[in-house]
């Protein structure tokens, strides 16, 4: 072992799905000492081969090192998995998906035993871990004084970005963003069901609808301006009146495609309702207001 691994902080890691391999693979390709712990053992053998030292309880990871990572399926196994783990002194780190209340209760239920909690949503997919110019990262929410101790090792399998001391943000801003990515697919499966059966090559027709979804993406920040001040006629491009006036044309041509409009009526409803409200001036930012209960 060279004196580079030595000082290299060790860490336990606790579940090992495609997600929790493709961290401990980046930690242990940097150096790091790890202990890893899996439900399956099976699972366990080939970082074991890598370097990984390989615990035979869950309790035994967590009592092997003061850096506690978890990636598991959900809060309830985490809950399964920490039962009866003495977390006294730990840093404990949830890269567990979940939401936002659970994980507030699930960092004050480590607090009540002692530990440091560290919330955590994953921006990426197991394959841009580990590789830095795929452009994935970690949100971070909770102590912030933890995240500041492991910033450098947290950073290796990707990027970091810390978010509040609110252990929930992090949840927060991961199904905020991953919401946003959704209702990106749900425009592009609209897209290319309405070219579906004419005589146009889908691989032709990505590039433009890529492009043009990037031309389009620097809007949320007009949106987030107009947000903060109160003033949704800021800056207004294509106001909302104008754009309820253009939606039959939207219906009219799915109905010509054969193409179900299921994917945007919703939020042309919202777009009238908005505007029946007196708000024609505005940009589309006033829909946002209709969705808060």
């Amino acid at each position: 072992m060279t004196q580079n691994t030595l000082e290299k902080t060790s860490a336990s890691l606790l579940g090992l799905g495609a997600m929790g391999t493709a961290l401990a693979r980046a930690w242990l390709a940097a150096g790091h000492p790890l202990t890893v712990w899996n439900r399956t053992p099976a699972r366990s053998t080939p970082l074991a081969e890598e370097g990984a030292k390989v615990a035979d309880s869950a309790a035994e990871a967590v009592a092997a090192n003061s850096l506690v990572v978890v990636c598991l399926l959900d809060d309830a196994s985490v809950e399964e998995a920490l039962a009866g783990t003495d977390l006294a002194g730990r840093d404990l780190v949830n890269l567990t998906t979940g939401t936002p209340a659970q994980a507030r209760a699930r960092a004050a239920w480590a607090e009540e035993r002692g530990a440091r909690y560290l919330d955590g949503g994953i921006m990426a997919v197991p394959p841009m871990i580990g590789v830095p110019e795929a452009g994935g990262y970690v949100l971070y929410s909770g102590s912030q004084d933890l995240f500041d101790r492991h910033r450098e090792t947290l950073g290796v399998p990707a990027g970091t970005v810390y978010v509040g001391r609110d252990a929930g943000f992090a949840a927060l801003h991961d199904v905020a963003l991953l919401s946003a990515m959704y209702g990106m697919f749900a425009g592009a499966a609209h897209a290319f069901a309405l070219i579906r059966k004419e005589d146009i090559d889908p691989a032709s027709f990505a590039p433009l609808l890529a492009d043009w979804l990037a031309a389009m993406a620097p809007a949320v920040h007009r949106t987030a301006d107009q947000l903060r001040s109160g003033d949704y006629t800021q800056g207004v491009v294509s106001s909302l009146a104008m754009q309820v006036a253009g939606t039959p044309t939207f219906l009219s041509t799915a109905e010509q495609q054969g193409v179900s409009p299921e994917l945007l009526s919703p939020y042309f409803a919202l777009m009238r309702r908005r505007l029946a409200e007196g708000s024609g001036e505005e940009d589309l930012t006033g829909v946002i207001d209709l969705l808060i209960r």
